[in-house]
């Protein structure tokens, strides 16, 4: 499933249950089953009631789930701890190649492991008002590589919290969110909704990379975005795409 599709299923729920369930069908694809989607620095509007706090939605297996959550795993675990120090998509393998992980950390990792949760990797999520999510990712299968798929599951979980966010959005406001982007901002947008890097977009519409990325920015400020892949995602769902 390409971006634009995700998206569009995710404008047809209005459910929780179901856009996770929408992310963990498109991960699987991917070679990954294993999803977790936490809030990890403010209560969460929009959570699946089975699942205490800082996990929104989640889908490991049973064994596993009940271990984490009787022994309140998310206080040692080094993806929680970690996440909120890092902008980009990480490895968990590589985690204690790149800190010094304490034993209680290492436990953690190495029981995932052997429960199935292996070769797993997350994408830290950042809000408005210094807001912190994260979705993870990992494979039952010993030969997956999470480094080949780093990209599109990066893209899947930005859309996803995006989608997310419009949902858990209050519905009491009165009146239905727009936002007006300009002809120029449009153009720029639905190219990099089909994956054009700035220099790309400037080729195709004949201007600079420079002028690309201050419409871009443009876009993104308007939409309340905190990234490319969310702004598509959010523009889509307002229909201004």
């Amino acid at each position: 499933m390409d971006h634009f599709s995700f998206t569009e299923c995710a404008n047809q729920t209005h459910s929780l249950r179901a856009l996770f369930e929408l992310l963990v069908s498109c991960a699987t694809k991917e070679g990954f089953s294993e999803v977790a989607y936490g809030a990890l620095n403010f209560d969460e509007p929009l959570r699946l009631a089975e699942y205490p706090p800082p996990t929104v939605a989640v889908k490991w297996p049973p064994d596993w789930c009940d271990r984490y959550f009787k022994r309140k795993y998310h206080t040692i675990d080094p993806v929680i701890r970690r996440t909120p120090m890092l902008s980009r998509p990480f490895l968990w393998d590589q985690l204690a190649v790149h800190y010094q992980l304490q034993p209680d950390e290492r436990r953690v990792l190495d029981e995932a492991r052997e429960a199935g949760l292996k070769h797993g990797m997350s994408v830290p999520l950042f809000g408005p008002s210094g807001r912190v999510s994260v979705v993870s990712f990992a494979s039952a299968c010993d030969d997956a590589n999470p480094r080949d798929r780093l990209g599109h599951l990066n893209a899947l979980a930005c859309l996803f919290h995006a989608a997310h966010s419009e949902i858990a959005r209050p519905c009491n406001d009165g009146y239905e969110r727009k936002v007006a982007l300009s002809k120029r901002e449009i153009s720029c947008m639905r190219w990099v909704a089909e994956g054009k890097s700035s220099w790309e977009i400037g080729m195709i519409l004949g201007i600079s990379q420079n002028t690309v990325s201050y419409y871009v920015k443009n876009a993104m400020r308007k939409l309340g975005a905190t990234s490319r892949i969310q702004a598509v995602a959010m523009a889509i769902r307002l229909n201004v795409l």
